[in-house]
């Protein structure tokens, strides 16, 4: 399957917010005491109780009881064995660890899950994760999507699991009261809306088409600037880069400083909204400037040929695992550092004509 160009950049905006708040939140240490939580790391101790979470953190470790629902996104959500939800956990993380007992349903999207020997989730688990392990007890149905999805021998799963993975293991020893059902869905393969599913190539096609017309506006809107992001990487291709990199670190760290008061923090939201959109802009940009440094080779220059070369050059490298995902990377970054660069500048030649328009008068 071929990602699509919107895909691979919410994955990057995700993996920027997941090291941003370890980068950033990491030496502070919030107690949770109410719903809605910023800090290094939201701990609920062995012997305390609080009625809810709602957090974003470093670590979200759970020890004792939180009365009502776990809803966060951190690098690291954990339920101790002594941990209890009695309500449900939904989350995103970089890794959930499950070894305590959460009283409803499950809902996670993260790089690992693990449900212990010790774990039990009440209600449903509906997971998607590079590697789902199932060792603990689960009272409804489970959804698992993975690129690896494994059973252990100390499984008790009441209900269905379904699945979808390419490396599937189930101990012998697991318990299922219902049927194990691969699930080709699960990981994304279609997806839908009521009920009607679009396959794969529906979504490499709309992504592909949706990148084009928005570089086509660039393009068109704002020429000289569209033709200085392609001059900035073509010339120094390792500065834009680097301020690409640290533009893509400082402006969520910014952000979460925002957001660490409450009246910052609907600032806070529409910051990284707006940066999701700048993210996918960038992604445009840099694949267009990567396509005009393709076609000076050629001593050629056209935009809209040098648009359609970066595109569908990104597209067939995403063919390559890995490799695709590493193209997508550098070229956003690129495009980043290149729109970084053009803002300041167009800011600077600003601020200077206003100084030379107030020295006249």
């Amino acid at each position: 399957m071929i990602r699509t160009d919107s895909d691979r950049s919410r994955r990057i905006a995700a993996l920027a917010a997941v090291v941003v708040v370890l980068l950033s939140l990491a030496s502070g240490v919030a107690t949770a005491q109410s719903t809605g939580q910023v800090g290094g790391t939201i701990v609920v101790g062995p012997n305390e109780t609080v009625d809810g979470i709602q957090g974003v953190a470093g670590t979200i470790v759970v020890r004792g009881t939180v009365d009502g629902d776990l809803s966060g996104t951190a690098g690291t959500i954990r339920i101790a064995e002594s941990g209890t939800v009695t309500g449900n956990v939904q989350g995103a993380a970089g890794s959930v660890i499950v070894a305590g007992t959460v009283e409803g349903d499950v809902q996670i999207g993260a790089g690992s899950f693990d449900l212990t020997e010790t774990g039990e989730i009440g209600g449903d688990l509906d997971v998607g994760s590079g590697s789902v392990f199932v060792d603990g007890t689960v009272g409804g149905n489970v959804k698992a999507g993975g690129s690896t999805v494994t059973l252990g021998p100390n499984a008790d799963v009441a209900g269905e699991f379904r699945y979808d993975a390419e490396q599937f293991t189930q101990s012998g020893d697991a318990s299922v009261a219902g049927d194990v059902v691969e699930d080709k869905s699960l990981r994304g393969e279609s997806s839908g809306f009521g009920g009607f599913s679009t396959p794969s190539w529906f979504d490499t096609a709309f992504g592909f088409v949706t990148s084009l017309l928005l570089g086509a506006i660039l393009l068109l809107v704002f020429p000289r600037f569209s033709a200085g992001v392609a001059a900035r990487v073509g010339g120094s291709p390792i500065v834009t880069f680097g301020v690409g990199l640290l533009t893509l670190v400082g402006v969520p760290i910014l952000l979460v400083l925002v957001a660490v008061t409450i009246v910052g923090i609907p600032f806070s939201l529409a910051g990284f909204a707006g940066f999701l959109i700048t993210l996918w802009i960038a992604s445009v940009y840099g694949k267009y400037a990567v396509g005009s440094w393709l076609l000076s080779l050629t001593e050629t220059e056209n935009r809209w040929l040098a648009l359609l070369l970066g595109l569908v050059g990104f597209l067939l490298l995403g063919l390559i695992p890995v490799v695709g995902g590493l193209g997508e990377f550098v070229a956003t970054l690129l495009g980043l550092g290149a729109l970084a660069l053009g803002l300041r500048e167009s800011y600077e030649n600003r601020d200077g004509r206003s100084v030379e328009t107030t020295g006249t008068d």
